[in-house]
């Protein structure tokens, strides 16, 4: 799959930031620095992680680059360094690991669910998924490249196909888009801001910092897509040893737990 030419750019830009973050001196430890790279929807599920990571090898320090999965992977491309990538759809992942850059085989350890999101406070014009037709509307959605926007539109089309479905569903409410974002955590941002009436994200967008000001509205299980999380560790890695047992507290039941805590459903396999 081909990135059009402004994203290679913004990715770019990215990639010198993550590798400056990286290089960091962060907590003042001596040892290794495992850099992991992972979508956007995963921040406070893999920042808690880390923590628990940290507490049993005190002498590595982990560092984020946290960001829509398709910009990950073109830094991956472009020659950012990282010891493990963890992306919020198969595509992505699948891209780096032709590429020749992950080591071994990718392994899904998490799925999500998309809900729809609106104001808590303010326009009542959201109270269910067929509402996002409405004129005038506005809405955010994550941009077709961010794998949470191409699982949106999956779902736009399902949606459109349901019995009950006014006509033209999937016209009226892509009519109603006044915005499409680099990541999950940017629709999240618009709603807040009061930019929009309404967004599609992942349920576990809908953190314990956010949730008193949204409204979730559910979707119904036989339109809703379900997104599956690959992770590995990565060939380019230069501490292989920490990134093995990054992702094996992520595979085992101590991240399966934290996991099903911040909103995903965690794939119970080892790999």
């Amino acid at each position: 799959m081909t990135l059009p030419r402004w994203s290679w750019v913004l990715a770019a830009a990215a990639a010198v930031a993550a590798l400056a973050l990286a290089g960091g001196a962060g907590d003042g430890r001596r040892g290794p620095v495992l850099t992991v790279f992972a979508a956007a929807s995963l921040t406070e599920a893999f920042e808690e992680l880390g923590a628990r990571y940290r507490g049993g090898h005190p002498d590595v320090a982990v560092r984020f680059n946290f960001a829509g999965s398709h910009q990950l992977a073109a830094q991956l491309e472009h020659g950012a360094r990282a010891d493990v990538f963890a992306s919020a759809d198969l595509r992505w992942m699948e891209r780096v690991a032709r590429l020749g850059l992950a080591a071994g085989t990718p392994s899904v350890f998490a799925r999500n669910r998309l809900v729809v999101i609106a104001p808590a406070e303010g326009s009542a014009a959201v109270h269910t998924p067929e509402d996002l037709a409405r004129p005038g509307l506005r809405l955010v959605l994550p941009a077709e490249a961010v794998p949470a926007g191409s699982y949106g539109r999956r779902v736009l089309r399902a949606l459109a196909e349901a019995p009950a479905a006014v006509g033209g569903y999937e016209r009226r409410v892509l009519a109603n888009v006044v915005s499409e974002e680099e990541s999950v955590r940017g629709v999240v941002a618009k709603v807040l801001l009061g930019e929009a009436d309404a967004g599609l994200v992942y349920r576990s967008d809908v953190t314990p910092a956010v949730a008193a000001r949204l409204r979730v509205i559910e979707i119904p299980p036989s339109a809703n897509a379900v997104a599956s999380y690959p992770i590995a560790a990565l060939a380019a890695s230069g501490h292989p040893d920490a990134a093995r047992a990054f992702v094996e507290l992520v595979h085992g039941a101590e991240g399966r737990a934290i996991l099903r805590r911040h909103g995903l459903m965690p794939v119970p396999d080892t790999p």
